[in-house]
């Protein structure tokens, strides 16, 4: 079993994906994802 990081919408906060974590990875994950709220292609980054 993979664990998931939740990314979030640097714009407006949602927490919109899911995203399998790679093992030994140190950096945040970083995205230009489609933002329903927002609708439009943002930057989403990694949340703890």
């Amino acid at each position: 079993m993979t664990n998931k990081v939740i990314l979030s919408c640097e714009k407006c906060g949602s927490r919109n994906y899911t995203y399998p974590e790679k093992v030994g990875s140190t950096k945040r994950l970083e995205l230009k994802k489609f933002c329903s709220y927002c609708n439009e292609h943002t930057m989403h980054k990694q949340t703890k």
